[in-house]
């Protein structure tokens, strides 16, 4: 990493939501890459504040992360991002919570940027942000996003206006770095991309 990147992020706030499930390394390595380059990062969960969300690797069980927002505290003005990581089961109960949907449409309404992986994206049908959109994910997601109108393709990162998609874990790398480069942008100035 670069050091003159220590601050190319300073001043920008990231909201990551996740419940229980969440694949734990796609939790800690945005959080990390992206504080690491001066952004704040913000845990925000269906999950009271002060709650613990049981992170896993894999099928094992992992760390577990406290709450710092409860969603329903959370207003998407405050933020400039939004990290949805993967895990099975903590997009299958986002999914599930009107306010975390909310929440997440809120992002796409206003177009600010929206970095999803592995099974993150599949929150992002509820939320309507799908559609239209050149997305992947986690193989198994793949017609549940073509069903909702999504062009998915099997590539490591993929960016369509202001939504970043990732497959996997081993994705991190390249998913950290399109983090990096769509938060660079002044959106005042950035081309959009195609709308929907």
């Amino acid at each position: 990493m670069e050091q003159n990147n220590g601050q190319a992020l300073k001043g920008k706030r990231v909201a990551v939501l996740m419940t229980d499930g969440v694949e734990q390394i796609e939790y800690t390595s945005p959080r990390s890459f992206l504080e690491e380059h001066g952004a704040t990062v913000t845990l925000i969960s269906p999950k009271a504040k002060g709650d613990k969300v049981q992170g896993f690797n894999h099928a094992d069980k992992g760390d577990s992360f406290e709450v710092e927002l409860h969603i329903a505290q959370a207003l998407p003005r405050e933020f400039d991002a939004l990290l949805l990581p993967g895990g099975v089961s903590n997009p299958d109960a986002l999914r599930l919570d009107k306010a975390s949907i909310d929440f997440i449409r809120a992002f796409g309404a206003e177009e600010k940027p929206i970095a999803a992986i592995c099974h993150g994206p599949w929150t992002l049908i509820d939320a309507g942000v799908a559609k239209a959109k050149h997305m992947t994910s986690w193989p198994s997601l793949q017609n549940d996003l073509r069903n909702a109108g999504a062009e998915w393709t099997d590539e490591e990162v993929v960016i369509d206006g202001r939504l970043i998609t990732s497959r996997k874990p081993d994705d991190l790398p390249a998913f950290n770095k399109a983090m990096l480069k769509l938060l660079s942008i002044d959106p005042a100035t950035a081309d959009r991309g195609p709308s929907s």
